[in-house]
């Protein structure tokens, strides 16, 4: 594969620098250069940890949907994805998952991002915290575990601590790997620490899926849910900054109560990317009006997010541009145990996102392949 090189304004850690990339499949060099163009942006790959959809398509659609709203979040800077379940009776959702499997079976994606593998949100959480999903819920039996690891592609799973054997079943995936996700449940401060703690001293990774949505809220006597996950040093924030999910001042408290552990994801539904009027998720009529997914009975459906609009969203509450990066690059890195990509150095995979200083996608490159562009 031959060199290409870009130049720009390079997002480096916590800098903002004018430079020039050069890179094949991974960086080869980051090179100082004061004339480089002012106008690019040049930012690692954005990566996505949870999104069911895009473009008309859904992860539970099957392997042609995964790859369609898989080249959907790529045109949007999403360099790495991992197609996310929605529970659903447990023969759809193991169909799900072998398709998510075979899409990664056939190699790289042409024109999509890279596939690590799934996430698998639900079954296994409480019918009180339902959320927009589907009412199927099951306990995470041993025999449900070992059928999720023999498929060999869930890579994160959202768990309710409070459910039997909900931590043998979380031991036993994050012995295998995969990232632990804390949401849609109705357990207490008491119990979420405490799972925690224990899949910390297992070397488990872990997660809030979605923090503040699914999981009650936080009171002074009653910390609940988030105020456990903001609390544990380790557990990672998922959140949606879409305008919707997550109020302004709630995402100040997870930056300001967890730096660095924050990650920003779409949770999008197969409307993103979708004129507004009826959609569907896991069989659920959902309308789309003023820019907001709902079911019938008002809930919010997922959302319509793409990780560009989430970049923009989180420089116009404040953050500056290289930490914003960082929340969708670094740490969703980090969570995910992925230590080749998420910044822009020597050796890392070459998952770059070329964006305008309006912060518009203008070009974006997977293991140095160019999967969408604009520039001339």
């Amino acid at each position: 594969m031959s060199a290409s090189t870009l130049s720009g304004q390079l997002v480096t850690g916590d800098q903002l620098r004018p430079g020039r990339l050069e890179f094949a499949s991974t960086i080869q060099a980051v090179i100082p250069a004061g004339d480089a163009p002012e106008g690019l942006l040049i930012l690692p790959g954005f990566i996505d940890t949870h999104v069911h959809g895009g473009d008309g398509a859904d992860t539970m659609d099957g392997a042609d949907a995964v790859r369609r709203l898989a080249r959907f979040h790529a045109r949007h800077g999403t360099t790495t994805l991992y197609p996310t379940t929605v529970t659903n009776p447990w023969p759809g959702v193991l169909q799900a998952l072998q398709a998510v499997h075979e899409v990664r079976a056939r190699g790289p994606l042409a024109g999509g991002p890279d596939i690590p593998g799934a996430h698998l949100e639900g079954p296994f959480i409480s019918p009180q915290r339902l959320g927009a999903q589907p009412p199927d819920t099951l306990l995470p039996t041993p025999e449900l575990i070992r059928q999720v690891l023999a498929l060999d592609v869930v890579r994160a799973v959202t768990i309710a601590p409070e459910l039997p054997g909900a931590l043998e079943a979380a031991l036993s995936l994050g012995r295998a790997g995969v990232r632990i996700g804390v949401g849609h449940t109705r357990a207490d401060a008491e119990t979420v620490s405490a799972f925690l703690a224990a899949l910390r001293e297992a070397g488990v990774r872990t997660c809030a899926t979605h923090l503040f949505n699914a999981m009650g809220g936080i009171e002074g006597r009653e910390p609940g849910v988030p105020g456990a996950l903001l609390a544990d040093p380790h557990a990672f924030l998922e959140v949606i900054l879409d305008g919707l999910h997550v109020h302004p001042t709630s995402f100040r408290l997870a930056r300001a109560a967890a730096p660095e552990r924050v990650l920003l994801i779409t949770d999008a539904m197969r409307a993103a990317g979708q004129a507004e009027g009826e959609s569907e998720l896991g069989g659920q009529r959902v309308l789309v009006r003023g820019g907001a997914a709902r079911l019938e009975n008002g809930s919010l459906a997922g959302s319509l997010l793409t990780l560009d609009g989430a970049l923009r969203r989180a420089v116009q509450a404040g953050i500056p541009l290289p930490e914003a990066s960082r929340m969708l690059s670094a740490v969703p890195a980090r969570s995910m145990g992925l230590s080749d990509r998420g910044e822009l150095a020597v050796g890392q995979r070459a998952d770059v996102v070329v964006l305008d200083r309006a912060l518009n996608v203008q070009a974006v490159y997977v293991g140095g392949q160019p999967v969408w562009s604009l520039l001339a």
